[in-house]
This record gives C-alpha cells, sequence and structure tokens, in this order.
C-alpha cells in the first residue's frame, strides 16, 4: 500500500470525525488536529502520506501551511478541503502544491477516489525512484545453441502464467536476464519489477528491504519505509541469490509466500500484497537443505518452476555470436572502430574454457576492444588469451589469396630459419609493415615478431634504431 498514514486538519470536528472513520475503517493510520499549531505537533512527532487540509483555520492560512509543508523529508501529498470549489480557487490550490481537492460538504465517494488516485500517485513515484537508483536495462539472451532455444522455450511457457520460478546456473550464466525475459512475457510486463540482491545487503538489514520499517523501528530508522514487496504490490519480484539469507528471514520469505501478507519491522499493521516471486541461485539448494542451510518447505515453495540456465561450455557454438556482438556494443558505447577478430583470436576464444561464464566473454571482449590497435584484428595477446590454432581448412580447399608463399622455385630448399626469415618479411611487405597485421597473418604473437626482428638486425649489424 503506497499510503498508509494520513493527517487531518481542519477545525470543525464533526468533519475531522467523519474523515477518520471512513479512513480507519479502510485500516489507515490516522491523526487529526484542528489547527495549524496542533498539526505542527503531529508533523514532528511522524511523518505523513498525505494531509488533508482546510483552507481556512483558526490560527492561519491552509494555502500558507502548504509550502511548509513541501519542505518536509517525506513531502506527504496535500489534499485540500474547500467549500470554494470554483475554477479560480482550484488553480491556485494546484499552484501552490496541493495534489487534489473535497468539496464541502463533503462527499464520501469524493474522498474515496482521492484515495485512490493518491494512492496510485504515491506508488509510482516510489517505484520509479527505485528502478531510476536501480538503473534497470533490458539486455536480450543470445544465442542459437540447442540449450539456449529450449531456454527460451521455457521462459515463453512459464512467462504467460503467474507460477513461482526458481532459475539456477553458475555464476555469470545470465540468470538475472532469464528473470527479465519471464517479466517482460508476463501479463504483469506493465507492473513493478523490483529486484533484491539478497547477497549483496547484510544480515541486519535485509529484513528492513524485504518488508520495509516504522519511523523509530531501530537506529537510523528516522522516517517510515516501504519495503521491496511492497513496491512490487501488483508486480513481480526477484530475489538474486535467495540461498544467502538466514533461517530466520526464510520463515518470514514462507509467509509472505504462502498468506501474501507481512508486517513491517517495528510495526504491527499487517500489509497485504499481490506479488509474483522469481528467484535465483548458484548453488545447489536440495544440498543445503539436506545439510540444514536452507528451509525444505520454503524450497519447494519457490521450486515450482526449475529453470536450469547451461553454462557457457555446454553452448561452444554460441561463443563466436556473444563476442561478435559484445565487440560491437563496446565499440559503439566507447566510440571505437572495430576489425573483428583475427582467425588466430576466434580460435583461443572458442578454446578458452570460460570458468566466469558469459560475464567473462563480456569483460574479456571489453578490454580487448579497448586494447586494440585501430583498424587491427583482435588477436590473443589483447584478450590475455592463450593462442590456439584456427580452425583446420577443409582438405583440398583453394588457398587463400593472401597465405604467403615462401618455397622457392625448382629444386632449390632453404634451411627452416632462413624460411621462416622470408615468410616475416613477406607477410610485412603484404600489410605495409604493420606488425600487429603481419603477426595475425603468421599466427605468432607481437613479441615474437619483434624478437625475431630484433635478432635480424643483430646479425645484420644494422642499430636497433634502424
Amino acid at each position: 500500500m503506497a499510503l498508509d498514514r494520513i493527517l487531518i486538519v481542519d477545525d470543525t470536528l464533526i468533519i475531522r470525525k467523519t474523515i477518520e472513520e471512513r479512513l480507519r475503517g479502510k485500516r489507515f493510520s490516522v491523526s487529526s488536529a484542528g489547527s495549524i499549531a496542533e498539526a505542527e505537533k503531529r508533523l514532528a512527532a511522524n511523518s505523513f502520506d498525505l494531509v488533508f487540509l482546510d483552507m481556512g483555520l483558526p490560527d492561519g492560512d491552509g494555502r500558507t501551511f502548504i509550502e511548509r509543508l513541501s519542505h518536509l523529508e517525506s513531502k506527504p501529498l496535500v489534499v485540500m478541503l474547500t467549500a470554494d470549489t470554483s475554477v479560480e480557487s482550484v488553480v491556485e490550490c494546484m499552484r501552490l502544491g496541493a495534489f487534489d481537492y473535497v468539496g464541502k460538504p463533503l462527499s464520501l465517494p469524493q474522498i474515496e477516489m482521492v484515495l485512490k488516485r493518491a494512492a496510485e500517485f504515491q506508488k509510482a513515484v516510489r517505484v520509479t525512484h527505485f528502478l531510476n537508483r536501480e538503473n534497470v536495462g533490458r539486455r536480450e539472451i543470445i544465442g542459437q545453441s540447442p540449450a539456449i532455444v529450449r531456454l527460451r522455450e521455457l521462459i515463453h511457457r512459464v512467462g504467460r502464467t503467474n507460477a513461482t520460478v526458481m532459475i539456477s546456473g553458475e555464476n555469470g550464466t545470465g540468470k538475472e536476464l532469464v528473470a527479465n525475459e519471464i517479466f517482460l512475457n508476463s501479463q504483469r510486463a506493465n507492473a513493478p519489477f523490483i529486484k533484491v540482491n539478497c547477497a549483496a545487503i547484510s544480515e541486519t538489514l535485509i529484513e528492513s528491504e524485504f518488508f520495509g520499517h516504522e519511523r523509530g523501528a531501530f537506529t537510523g530508522a528516522t522516517d517510515q519505509r516501504d519495503g521491496r514487496f511492497e513496491l512490487a504490490d501488483g508486480g513481480t519480484i526477484l530475489l538474486d541469490e535467495v540461498s544467502e539469507i538466514s533461517l530466520a528471514l526464510q520463515a518470514k520469505l514462507l509467509r509472505v509466500l504462502q498468506e501474501k501478507e507481512f508486517e513491517r519491522v517495528g510495526g504491527n499493521r499487517t500489509i497485504k500484497v499481490d506479488v509474483r516471486v522469481l528467484a535465483t541461485t548458484n548453488r545447489d539448494l536440495l544440498k543445503a537443505v539436506h545439510n540444514g542451510e536452507f528451509r525444505e518447505d520454503l524450497y519447494y515453495r519457490l521450486n515450482v518452476f526449475p529453470i536450469q540456465v547451461p553454462p557457457l561450455r555446454e553452448r561452444t557454438g554460441d561463443v563466436e555470436v556473444l563476442a561478435n556482438h559484445f565487440l560491437q556494443r563496446f565499440a559503439k558505447e566507447h566510440g571505437l572502430k572495430s576489425s573483428g577478430f583475427s582467425p588466430v583470436g576466434m580460435a583461443s576464444l572458442l578454446a578458452h574454457r570460460w570458468p566466469g561464464n558469459v560475464r567473462e566473454l563480456q569483460n574479456v571482449v571489453e578490454r580487448a576492444a579497448i586494447l586494440a590497435e585501430e583498424g587491427a584484428p583482435i588477436g590473443p595477446e589483447a584478450m590475455g588469451l592463450a593462442p590456439a590454432a584456427p580452425p583446420k581448412e577443409a582438405p583440398h580447399a583453394p588457398e587463400p589469396p593472401d597465405v604467403i608463399s615462401v618455397i622457392p622455385a625448382g629444386n632449390e630448399f632453404l634451411p627452416l630459419h632462413e624460411l621462416e626469415k622470408r615468410a616475416i618479411f613477406e607477410a610485412l611487405e603484404k600489410t605495409n609493415g604493420n606488425r600487429t597485421q603481419a603477426a595475425d597473418l603468421l599466427q605468432i604473437s607481437i613479441r615474437t615478431l619483434r624478437n625475431k626482428l630484433t635478432e635480424y638486425r643483430a646479425q645484420s649489424g644494422e642499430s636497433e634504431a634502424a
């Protein structure tokens, strides 16, 4: 619920009592005041989400009090109570910062409508603020391997439902991307999508992150705060690395999943929510259950629809597609010009085991895009990978036009070191002296090429600067 605490400021007792009775029946926390001075005392003791404010009060004008409310840290919404509902009066109230108005004599249906609009507005503001801080972005799932095709099929099937989903896989496989796709394929795609990294929040604060807290609930709780479940009401919540929460909090999480209700830390009012839950883990949760580290009942409550994200080593056919995708993205982000990967560079990517999965590949490609010489294809050196032989050509394939021919005509044969020297100089000639391109053409590292050239200069008596 985006609205909780409401303050009524009006000097007419019957008006205060009428609104109070209506709001308490809807389980709001309500306070009232008959003057600005009394309202100041209420504001000093508590924060409020909404204030019903009379235009004319014994000790001041309600219009001037709006400015005072606008400077509060909580910045409650203000609904003016006025007998003057002329266009000029309403426009003046809105200009001063009022959210809405209710005309006198009071209309309870109008109060109901104003409360509904205020709740929707307040929730939208809080969710937007949270999402802006989280900087949520969309990244598509790249690949055409059988494992990824099957993964997309599962996402499509479960996305249309409200089922709880457990997404498991090694670090860096893209579990959060899978959760994003499930959300975007769901009927809740236009509702909030709130994420909680359970491993990144300290044990002392995570309950407050989940369920929110009341003012004064603990040291530093200077204001009421909505929890992630409350922000996600009507939408979806992602519990990232859910295996990292304590057993005590697991019991409270189980209650939310079963009963769809909770209380804020330091509060006693039960808050009901309608939230779809997605969870991720990089651990074997069933093993954690057997070891007493994870509640069995919570495991089965979360594991309604399990999805296993495959590691990159099991989808090697996607490595080239992913690498080229990342290279194009980072070249655009960093304003770089890319000539792609050399044959040896791509062979090195395909030969690597990728213990860090897609995240490791992404980081390697970004670093290589920055280090690569402009106009030169990326080799294994720029990526920090061991050189690997390029894919073998099909037998009897025609010789490509840029293959270096170093075998002399006729029956003349030269020593191996002389053939090597000729190959190096011919490669430099073909690349107009570009050492990086020549090294890629020869399938050797740039360091090896430099060492060979230094050796040849020493043999001919040339200086290093020659």
